[in-house]
């Protein structure tokens, strides 16, 4: 299950996101969205998580808690909406 992490700190590491998922289950990989042109954080990221049983425990552990001294936002990541054709 993809997770999507908002309200991070610029300090945030993906280690550091994985580490605070990886109290609830196995992480597959985590990213944290960054600026192209000065690669600095855009403030939130991406879990993924194999077991759909530890996310959904993962989601409802830290939405709202600390990391970095932050309190985040943490849910079900929604798929991007499409473009409407010919726009």
């Amino acid at each position: 299950m993809k997770i999507y992490a908002g309200n991070l700190t610029p300090e945030t590491t993906e280690t550091q996101l994985s580490a605070a998922f990886a109290a609830h289950g196995a992480v597959e990989r985590s990213h944290i969205a960054t600026e192209k042109e000065t690669g600095t954080s855009k403030g939130f990221g991406f879990v993924e998580m194999l077991n759909d049983s530890e996310a959904q425990t993962a989601i409802t552990a830290l939405d709202g808690s600390q990391l970095n001294g932050q309190t985040i936002k943490v849910n079900e990541a929604r798929q991007k909406p499409k473009e409407a054709a010919g726009n």
